[in-house]
């Protein structure tokens, strides 16, 4: 049994562009769409009055028609993917979090119903992108990278402690698209170091250079192998991550990071990459987990 794709909705325009993305998402890799919509209403309504018992909750009729709205959607942009909805009476967070364990990825949108004006980010997005088990794309950009018209996907390829799985799930990507994958690795040099090492005497920008073609060589190395007939652009550029994805985002469908997941460390486990890229890529950003 394929393990779906799993959306969280819940009604707000940013969370249709995440459903349009992931039923294109499903269809290109054959999974089921399984919609989310977690609410907490059942704490905030409590008891019925007898005089009303018949009627639902408000809250639980607007549960009721953003879960179906979600699943009309979905059906109508591809009625070839199985979708499937349903509500939770929960945290967001938590709810999603937890059915990230039994799912191929999670999408969401980059902002919700509740947040406020002027947030970049939206808690639910962020929250679910720094604890969950699984890969988590938070749609956001500009259209034309929603609608995947670059034809280009782009891995922030780190160190292989925190990116091997970041890797192999970009290729994926670039191969079910057939399109172009920018593997991009940035260099600096650091503001103190000592020149003890023979290669910094003289060029110590060369050599940092070459360090990081090197360490990106080796860890596309695998996935190359393993997929031959992805058409790969290696780049290496000085500057900090963060910032060179970003503005390199405005050319891609797609940006992809990987992010450590440490057992017992609670709190957001994201990188300031992550932070910058989720709160500022002009395209979807996915984040993909790597144990440590």
């Amino acid at each position: 049994m394929q393990l779906p794709l799993i959306v969280g909705v819940d009604g707000s325009e940013s969370s249709l562009l995440a459903i349009d993305w992931a039923v294109d998402e499903a269809a290109r890799f054959g999974v089921p769409l399984r919609l989310v919509h977690a609410s907490m209403w059942e704490r905030y309504e409590g008891a019925v009055v007898p005089d009303t018992v018949d009627r639902p909750p408000s809250e639980q009729v607007m549960e009721q028609n953003i879960v179906g709205s979600a699943a009309e959607r979905a059906r109508q942009r591809n009625p070839d993917v199985e979708v499937s909805a349903e509500s939770l009476p929960e945290e967001a967070v938590f709810a999603l979090v937890r059915e990230g364990r039994h799912a191929t990825a999670l999408v969401t949108g980059s902002r919700g119903r509740g947040e406020l004006v002027g947030l970049l980010l939206g808690s639910v997005g962020l929250g679910v992108a720094a604890r969950a088990e699984c890969p988590v794309i938070v749609v956001r950009g500009d259209q034309a990278g929603l609608h995947g018209r670059h034809e280009r996907i782009l891995l922030g390829v780190g160190d292989p402690t925190t990116g091997a799985e970041a890797v192999r799930f970009a290729f994926r990507e670039a191969e079910a698209r057939r399109c172009t994958l920018d593997a991009l690795r940035a260099w600096r040099c650091p503001a103190h170091e000592t020149t003890d090492h023979p290669g910094l005497a003289d060029e110590p920008e060369r050599y940092h250079e070459e360090q990081a073609s090197a360490r990106l060589d080796a860890v596309l190395q695998e996935a190359m192998a393993d997929h031959p007939d992805v058409k790969v652009c290696r780049a290496i550029v000085e500057g900090t991550a963060r910032k060179v994805l970003v503005q390199r985002s405005a050319a891609a469908d797609l940006v992809v990071i990987g992010a450590r997941r440490r057992h017992g460390h609670f709190g957001l486990q994201l990188s300031r990459v992550g932070h910058t890229l989720l709160h500022h890529a002009d395209c979807p950003v996915a984040v993909v987990p790597q144990r440590a």
